[in-house]
């Protein structure tokens, strides 16, 4: 039996909780639940604290798990990424006082509050900046202004926090983080429960960013018609019972359908629809 990690709460939970559905797996309907058993598909999952599950899963006694890129990082665990999945996004920033610093050269010499202490050691190390980190859980936008520190780096999003604190952004991001599936460093790839695994979750990504685009269109004007809808492989092209007109069918990415629709209707396309995919195997 598969054994996945989960987080149990969060900006993580809700999401992966909806994507595992979209894969066809049973997911926990109480949150006070810590471990369920999906017995059709062979996996029991795991509900652990976001930041916990890349230690657990680099132990080996869970398979895979889904955390976040920064959590995975800032753990140090024996753990990789296998598989990135669209959600959770943040970029991780270096914020001070103006005339402070300019970038992660000028740190040497000065302390960083953080609430990612391993992000951040690592980054100062790749760049050989000697500077002194220190751990805050929390509202690391006060360190400055205590004393505490020189500089902070933390997630920003539109950056309203830091001016609210008379800070600004710093040099270039530390890095970008999304919500991963990791597994133990050195682990079998190709194990096939995996494989499964990250199939199912592929197509939901796949699902989510294409939709099913199907139109009429005179044949003369078909292959202009393809180049606006190549599809993955190609299109499906039918004949139609009025000589001389097919129909097409091929997947387009969901936020361009709009406009290729457009394209098409001005070439002479009719009846062009659009649905939802609700799952895929590429």
């Amino acid at each position: 039996m598969l054994r996945i990690a989960v987080p149990n709460k969060g900006s993580l939970s809700g999401p992966a909780a909806e994507m595992l559905h979209e894969a066809g797996y049973q997911q926990r309907r109480e949150s006070k639940e810590l471990r369920i058993v999906d017995p059709e598909n062979d996996v029991e999952f795991f509900y652990l604290r976001p930041r916990d599950i890349a230690i657990y899963v680099s132990s080996g006694q869970l398979d895979i798990g889904i955390t976040g890129r920064d959590l995975l990082i800032d753990s140090g665990a024996n753990a990789e990424e296998i598989l990135p999945l669209g959600f959770a996004r943040s970029t991780f920033r270096y914020a001070t006082k103006a005339g402070t610093a300019n970038g992660v050269a000028d740190l040497n010499g000065m302390t960083v509050a953080t609430s990612y202490e391993g992000i951040v050691a690592k980054h100062l190390a790749d760049n050989g900046i000697d500077a002194s980190v220190v751990h805050l859980d929390g509202a690391v936008e006060t360190a400055i202004e205590l004393g505490v520190a020189e500089v902070i780096a933390d997630v920003v999003e539109t950056g309203t926090s830091l001016r609210n604190a008379g800070l600004a952004v710093i040099g270039e991001p530390i890095m970008k983080s999304e919500a991963v599936v990791i597994r133990r460093t050195g682990a079998d790839g190709e194990e096939p429960k995996v494989q499964q695994f990250l199939r199912r979750l592929q197509g939901v990504l796949v699902a989510r960013t294409y939709v099913m685009m199907d139109y009429d269109c005179r044949a003369e004007h078909l292959e202009k018609a393809v180049a606006l809808t190549p599809g993955l492989e190609s299109p499906t092209v039918s004949p139609l019972h009025n000589e001389g007109w097919v129909a097409v069918r091929a997947m387009v990415p969901a936020k361009e359908a709009q406009r290729i629709m457009d394209d098409l209707y001005d070439l002479g396309a009719r009846a062009i629809l659009t649905t939802a995919i609700h799952a895929c195997r590429l």
